[in-house]
C-alpha cells in the first residue's frame, strides 16, 4: 500500500506562506542593512555639507578620517632636510628621535607608536618649543648643526687635526665662558650666553646662489636670465617653493581613503604641505596634508570641490590666526580663502587605529574651482610667487620667470607676456611713465584694500618680508593684476623672525616693507595708488579692524575649539597655551603711542627703536614674546590711529631679523642671531642645578 502524503491545510498553508514571506524579509532586510555596513552610501552621510558655503563654515568642526596601508603612510614620509623646530611658538614635543637623523635621539626608522611620546634629546628654544633638530641621510642638516658644528671646530681645534679632544672641547668651553663674563661674576645668563654665541659662531653659507643664501645677507645682483641672488625661498626648477622645498624636501603624493562625516571616497591623493609648519611638526604625527579627490579617480568631488587643505596649526596656540585672517579680507570686499575646523583622525593597520591627530582647520585652495566661486570665471590665470622682487625684469624668456612665478593654472602666451611687460615697466620706466602704466596692469582698487588689510595685521612672513605667502591673479575680462591672500599663521604681527613686537604693531603704514623691494616702492610712491589705500586704511579702522570686534571673534571661536583642543595629547602644554591666547592676558601692558616716542635723534622712517619697552612675553607663534591676537590688537589699533592722524610715521622693520643681528642696544630686545635659538638649549642642558 502505497504511503499517503499529507497535504496542509489552508490555515496551514496560509502560515507556510507567511513564514516564508518573513523569513524572505528578515533575508532582504539583513542583506541591505549589510549592504550600508560594508558599503556606506554617500546619501546616508547626514552631516555632509550640500554646498561650499555650507562646507567653509568659521565655527564648524567637521570630522575626517584618513585610512592608509602601512606602505602607503612610509611612503608619504619625505627624504631630505631636518627639523626646524619651533624658534619658541607653541611647536611639537620636546626632542623627539630623528626619522634618519644622527643627532637626535635614539636614530629609530619607524614613527612613535600610538601610546609613545617621541623621547631623545629636549628641542632648541622657548617653552612648548620645537621638537628635535636632526640630521639627513647624507650628514647634517638645517638646525643647530650647521651652526654649532663650523664654529666649534675652527675654534677649539687647537691643534688643527680637524677633530676635538677632550681636552680641546675644555678649553674652549673654559675659554668662552671666560671671554662671555664681562662682568667676571662667575655666572651667565640666557642673555650672555646668546650674546656669546652670536659674536663666537658665523652663521654658515647655506648653499647655492638663489637659494638659501645666507637668510640675510647682502642681496646679489639679479639679471636677464637668471635668479636674484641673495635671500630666496625657491626650490628647484619645476618643484614647489618654501624654506622646506629650498632645504630639499619634496612632498609625495600616495593613495588613501577618506572618510568625511561618513562619507567615502576611495583612492585619493594626500601629501604633506607647508614649510616651517612642517619643519616645525617634522617630529610630531600632527602635520598639514593636502588632500586631491579627483588626482586618481576623475570626477571625484565633495560640493563641487577637489582639493582640500588641512592645516596643522601648529606655528599659531590659539588656532584662529589663519582663520580671522582670511576672515577680515573677506569682510573688506576681497576674493579670499574661505575656512572651517575638522577632527582628524587616522588609520594604519598595526599602527595606528583612528588616532586622534588633533584640531586642523580646512582652508581653501585658490584653484580654478576658487576662481569661479569667487570671480565667476576658470578663465584666469593664478601664480603664487616667492620672490623678495616682485616684477623684476629677468628677460623676455619665461624660463626665467617660471620658478619665481610658480604659475597654478594652465598658463597662456598672453598671461606669460602680460607679467614680463609689466616686469620690464616697473623695473625701468620713468616715475611718469610707471604712473601711467600702473592702471593699465594693476586692479587698483583691490590692491589698496589687500595691502590695506595686510598692513594692518602686520603679515611680514608674506609680500612685505621675504616675498611669498600670496596668491597673484590676473584677471581675464579686465587683463589686470590683484592680489590673493594666504598662509596667515604668523599674522596679527606673530612673525618674530622679523623687527620687535613693538615695532611689529607700530608698523609703519607708507613704509611697511623690510629691506629694498623696487615695486612695492614705486607703488607707494604712486598717487593714484596711495590715495585709494589711505581711503581704504581709513574706512577699515572706522569698522571692520576695532578691537572690541576682534575680542568677540575670538571669545566665540574658542568655545566651538576648545573641547577639539582639550581632546588632543595635552603633555606638550596645547590647551594651556590655547587657554592663554585666547583670554585677555597681555592687554593690561599693551603701549601707546606715547609710550614709546621716538627719542630726539630719531630719522624718520628708518626703523627707529622707542622707549618704554618690555621684556619678551611667553611665544604665541614664530616669534619670541609674540602677542596673541587680543594683545595685538589692542596694541595696534592706537598706533595706527596716530599714523592716520599725522602724529607718528610708524616703524620700519628690518629684514631676517634672526640671521641679521636685528637688535639694537636699549630697545628691550635680545640681539639677533644664531644665539637667540641656542642659548635656551644650552642653559637648559647645562644648568645642573
Amino acid at each position: 500500500m502505497k504511503a499517503r502524503t499529507s497535504r496542509p491545510g489552508p490555515g496551514q498553508q496560509l502560515r507556510r506562506k507567511n513564514g516564508l514571506q518573513k523569513a524572505f524579509f528578515a533575508g532582504t532586510a539583513l542583506s541591505f542593512w549589510a549592504i550600508l555596513v560594508w558599503l556606506p552610501l554617500p546619501s546616508l552621510a547626514v552631516n555632509l555639507p550640500k554646498s561650499t558655503q555650507e562646507l567653509f563654515q568659521e565655527d564648524r568642526v567637521w570630522t575626517v578620517h584618513f585610512k592608509f596601508t602601512k606602505e602607503q603612510w612610509e611612503a608619504m614620509e619625505p627624504e631630505g632636510g631636518g627639523g626646524f623646530g619651533g624658534f619658541g611658538g607653541p611647536g611639537g614635543p620636546p626632542g623627539g628621535p630623528g626619522r634618519r637623523g644622527t643627532d637626535a635621539g635614539d636614530n629609530r626608522t619607524e614613527r612613535p607608536t600610538p601610546n609613545e611620546r617621541p623621547g631623545g634629546r629636549p628641542g632648541f628654544g622657548g617653552p612648548g618649543g620645537p621638537g628635535g633638530f636632526r640630521g639627513g641621510p647624507d650628514g647634517p642638516v638645517f638646525g643647530p648643526s650647521m651652526i654649532l658644528a663650523p664654529g666649534f671646530l675652527t675654534q677649539g681645534d687647537t691643534d688643527e687635526d680637524g677633530h676635538l679632544t677632550q681636552a680641546e672641547f675644555e678649553g674652549l668651553a673654559t675659554r668662552w665662558f671666560t671671554a662671555w663674563d664681562k662682568d667676571q661674576t662667575g655666572v651667565l645668563s640666557e642673555d650672555e650666553i646668546a650674546g656669546g654665541l652670536n659674536a663666537a659662531l658665523p652663521m654658515p653659507d647655506m648653499g647655492r646662489p638663489g637659494g638659501l643664501g645666507g637668510l640675510g645677507g647682502p642681496r646679489g645682483p639679479g639679471g636677464p636670465g637668471g635668479r636674484p641672488g641673495g635671500f630666496s625661498l625657491q626650490g628647484a626648477e619645476g618643484q614647489r617653493n618654501g624654506l622646506a622645498a629650498a632645504m630639499g624636501i619634496e612632498f609625495k603624493y600616495v593613495h588613501a581613503d577618506l572618510e568625511f562625516e561618513g562619507q567615502h571616497f576611495t583612492n585619493v591623493a594626500v601629501r604633506y604641505k607647508g614649510n616651517g609648519t612642517f619643519m616645525q611638526s617634522r617630529n610630531s604625527l600632527k602635520r598639514s596634508l593636502k588632500v586631491d579627490l579627483n588626482k586618481y579617480v576623475k570626477g571625484q568631488k565633495l560640493v563641487g570641490i577637489t582639493k582640500l587643505n588641512f592645516h596643522s596649526n601648529v606655528t599659531d596656540a590659539s588656532w584662529m590666526n589663519e582663520v580671522l585672517s582670511h576672515r577680515l579680507y573677506r569682510d573688506a570686499g576681497l576674493a579670499a580663502p574661505r575656512t572651517a575646523y575638522a577632527r582628524v583622525y587616522i588609520t594604519v593597520p598595526g599602527e595606528y587605529d583612528q588616532e586622534y591627530l588633533g584640531l586642523y582647520s580646512l582652508v581653501e585652495n585658490v584653484d580654478n574651482n576658487f576662481a569661479s566661486d569667487h570671480f565667476g570665471t576658470k578663465k584666469g590665470t593664478i601664480f603664487k610667487p616667492v620672490t623678495p622682487q616682485l616684477f623684476q625684469d629677468l628677460g623676455t624668456d619665461w624660463k626665467a620667470y617660471n620658478q619665481s612665478y610658480d604659475p597654478k593654472t594652465d598658463l597662456t602666451v598672453a598671461a606669460s607676456q602680460r607679467v614680463m611687460e609689466f616686469a620690464r615697466i616697473a623695473t625701468h620706466a620713468d616715475d611718469e611713465t610707471f604712473a601711467k602704466k600702473l592702471e593699465e596692469f594693476m586692479d587698483l582698487d583691490t590692491v589698496a584694500t589687500y595691502m590695506a588689510v595686510t598692513v594692518w595685521l602686520s603679515t611680514m612672513d608674506s609680500i612685505l618680508g621675504p616675498g611669498q605667502n600670496y596668491y597673484l591673479y590676473l584677471q581675464p575680462k579686465t587683463d589686470k593684476f590683484q592680489f590673493i591672500s594666504w598662509d596667515l599663521d604668523h599674522s596679527f604681527g606673530q612673525f618674530g623672525m622679523m623687527g620687535s613686537q613693538v615695532q611689529r604693531e607700530n608698523l609703519s603704514l607708507m613704509r611697511p616693507w623690510t629691506g629694498e623691494n623696487r615695486f612695492l616702492e614705486r607703488l607707494f610712491a604712486t598717487e593714484s595708488f596711495t590715495s585709494r589705500y589711505m581711503k581704504r586704511f581709513k574706512e577699515l579702522d572706522e569698522s571692520l579692524v576695532r578691537p572690541e570686534r576682534f575680542h568677540q571673534q575670538v571669545d566665540a571661536l574658542a568655545k566651538v575649539l576648545r573641547p577639539a583642543i582639550e581632546a588632543e595629547d595635552n603633555q606638550d602644554g596645547k590647551l594651556a597655551r590655547f587657554d592663554a591666547a585666547v583670554s585677555d592676558q597681555g592687554l593690561a601692558v599693551a603701549e601707546t603711542p606715547q609710550d614709546i616716542a621716538p627719542p630726539p635723534d630719531a630719522v624718520p622712517g628708518r626703523g627707529n627703536r622707542g622707549r618704554g619697552r618690555r621684556e619678551p612675553g611667553p611665544g604665541f607663534g614664530l616669534g619670541f614674546g609674540a602677542k596673541p591676537i587680543k594683545g595685538f590688537v589692542t596694541a595696534r589699533a592706537p598706533f595706527v590711529h596716530a599714523q592716520l592722524a599725522g602724529e607718528s610715521e610708524g616703524d620700519t622693520v628690518g629684514g631676517f631679523g634672526a640671521f641679521q643681528g636685528g637688535g639694537r642696544p636699549g630697545d628691550g630686545q635680545r640681539p639677533m642671531g644664531p644665539g637667540t635659538f641656542l642659548a635656551p638649549g644650552f642653559l637648559k642642558a647645562l644648568d645642573r642645578n
